[in-house]
């Protein structure tokens, strides 16, 4: 083992701030990180255990205990609910012969519940081994388990056909398929690598930056911060070095987008880390990617290699002396906090994903205390249309506070789940009719931290002053029970993914859960409606995104859908504390009865 961690080691150059890549080079090697690793990982990265521990712990896809000879990890969102994750579940413990959270008695197979892994539109999914599995069945779980027992390599089971699109690359060999189902001027082909790179060339920093700012391109990944004066901010920042991060952490739930621009136009999303780095003044790019994407790794990395061929990257790029600038790739290991950029860049630096207070903001102390810009995949891809064809092209596109197209990631009860390219300004009504939905009972617009709004709101626009999304629309059709199969999921996947640093965020989720189940239980009362509305509000103390928007899927339901809760809340009753004198008794007296028999036993 010694030879091997040194191996390791040495290949991040005993660098601690690579902790999260040495983390996970040991967990694939022993399957776990045992306790004699984090002792020797501890002394030749000169950390404490301690350091070791806590971001061992944090994050999802690392244990200190072996996972299984063969892990599955089984997608838990509420789409993959919707298409038999139940009975594709039960399938896996019947023919593993151990439950969700253990590992068979013979250690050859290991079952966990997972979050969304990016395959909503090809549900259920799994991850097992590193190998995606899309459209479970219960049949097709019983092959794959059998396969395992056989000893088969879980790539040499996926005998549905590879995806199309480049998953059918050798490189790649996935089942995945990217469904693009409408092509804009984002994902259009008349893409020609190295473009942007050899206009920009011709220009000054200021002047990329001033095209950028007319085009009035916002962020993509959710919170729409103007794109131009992030560049700015960054380049004007103090600071010996500057950082360009491309956020690949695409983990709210419904969200593939990203994956299929992955997929499909890698030169495109690097030549816009590039195009970013030379407008900021940045030489060093990092492409944080989710770990469920990680099958991508070796297809990344050889495009890499060909940019750095083409002299997309490295030194003097294109013939321009001083613009340097290079990407590598950093793994995530299962956080959906750490979609948050400073809490990205903590995990980027080796430690827990906890999120930063602010200010300072990234694009004043960021990466290793430096001016870094955090920049979305599909922002950093539409820079690159922005630079070719002129901001006022791009203004053209969508509406007057919402330029440009934006990229949905579809799914649920329709006809054709996929990928969107459209120009921002198109309303929910619209949407369904393209993507055939019919008999629509509500859309979650931008996934779990977004709006469930019902047909009544179905002529709101897409756009940033009025609904905004980060990609995400889940059609949740009539026949769905939407506050146990949908809501309840979604606060559940909030509860997990909260880092706990904030006490409304640790602790009011589960209250609001617990008073929601008691609702579905039939025992609630018109008190719990207002306790959740003030409840929710004070989750604005939390100091990141995802607690402010942790009760978002409570909160909104409860607005566009009151009727729901008021109808399990037997004649509209007052205060109720939930107890039940008879029940409580009742389990008394049972415990009591027991008692008696083991003393007549005796």
């Amino acid at each position: 083992m010694i030879n091997s961690l040194n191996s390791i080691i040495n290949k991040y150059d005993a660098d601690p701030t690579r902790l999260m890549d040495i983390l996970i080079d040991v967990q694939h090697k022993y399957d776990c990180i045992s306790d004699e690793a984090v002792t020797f990982l501890a002394d030749k990265l000169n950390l404490s255990e301690v350091d070791i521990e806590q971001t061992l712990s944090f994050y999802h896809f690392l244990s200190k205990e072996t996972r299984g000879k063969y892990t599955v990890y089984l997608n838990n969102s509420a789409v993959a609910g919707m298409f038999g994750r139940e009975a594709v579940a039960k399938a896996f413990e019947e023919t593993s012969g151990c439950r969700f959270g253990e590992v068979s008695s013979d250690g050859l197979i290991g079952l966990f519940d997972t979050s969304c892994i990016g395959m909503n539109d090809q549900e259920p999914a799994a991850i097992i081994n590193g190998t995606v599995f899309t459209r479970l069945t219960p049949f097709r779980v019983r092959e794959i388990v059998n396969g395992l027992r056989k000893g088969l390599d879980p790539v040499d089971l996926q005998d549905v056909g590879l995806g199309d699109g480049n998953n059918n690359l050798d490189i790649i060999g996935a089942v995945v398929n990217n469904n693009i189902m409408k092509i804009g001027p984002v994902l259009s082909r008349d893409y020609k690598p190295g473009e942007a790179i050899r206009k920009i060339i011709q220009m000054s920093p200021e002047e990329v930056i001033r095209e950028v700012k007319h085009s009035n391109i916002r962020g993509r990944g959710g919170a729409g911060f103007p794109t131009a004066l992030k560049w700015e901010f960054c380049r004007n920042a103090p600071g010996s070095k500057r950082y360009i991060f491309c956020n690949a952490d695409e983990g709210e739930p419904g969200t593939f987008k990203d994956r299929v621009i992955l997929t499909e136009l890698p030169l495109l999303l690097f030549e816009g880390m590039v195009v970013s780095g030379y407008a900021v003044g940045a030489e060093e790019g990092i492409l944080y990617l989710r770990y469920e994407y990680k099958y991508l790794q070796k297809f990344l990395e050889s495009i890499l290699k060909m940019a750095r061929r083409m002299r997309y990257l490295g030194k003097n790029i294109l013939g321009k002396e001083g613009f340097h600038f290079d990407i590598r790739i950093q793994f995530g290991a299962g956080a959906y906090v750490c979609g948050e950029e400073s809490a990205l860049i903590e995990s980027a630096e080796g430690k827990r994903g906890e999120p930063r207070d602010r200010p300072p903001f990234p694009v004043e102390k960021g990466y290793l205390n430096q001016p870094t810009v955090v920049n979305n995949v599909e922002t950093l891809c539409a820079a690159v249309k922005v630079v070719l064809k002129g901001g006022e092209w791009y203004r053209k596109l969508g509406t007057h506070d919402s330029t440009g197209t934006k990229l949905l990631s579809v799914s649920g009860d329709c006809r054709f789940p996929g990928v969107y390219e459209v120009e921002w300004g198109f309303n929910v009504s619209q949407i369904l009719e393209m993507v055939g939905a019919e008999e629509v009972q509500a859309v979650q617009v931008g996934g779990p931290s977004g709006t469930c709004v019902g047909p009544e709101d179905f002529n709101r626009t897409l756009c940033y002053t009025d609904l905004a999304t980060g990609g995400s629309l889940i059609i949740i059709g009539k026949n769905r029970d939407l506050l146990r199969d949908i809501v309840l999921n979604f606060t559940d996947f909030f509860i997990e993914e909260s880092c706990g640093s904030c006490t409304p965020c640790r602790v009011l989720t589960v209250m609001m859960r617990d008073k929601l189940q008691k609702i579905l239980d039939g025992k609630g009362c018109s008190k719990d409606l207002e306790d959740l509305e003030d409840w929710g509000k004070l989750m604005r103390a939390n100091r990141c995104g995802l607690g402010h928007t942790a009760p978002n899927p409570i909160l909104t339901s409860l607005k566009n859908f009151r009727h729901l809760y008021e109808g399990l809340i037997p004649g509209k009753r007052g205060f109720d504390t939930g107890f039940r004198m008879e029940e409580a008794l009742a389990e008394g007296r049972s415990l009591r009865l027991e008692q008696l028999k083991l003393q007549d036993h005796e």
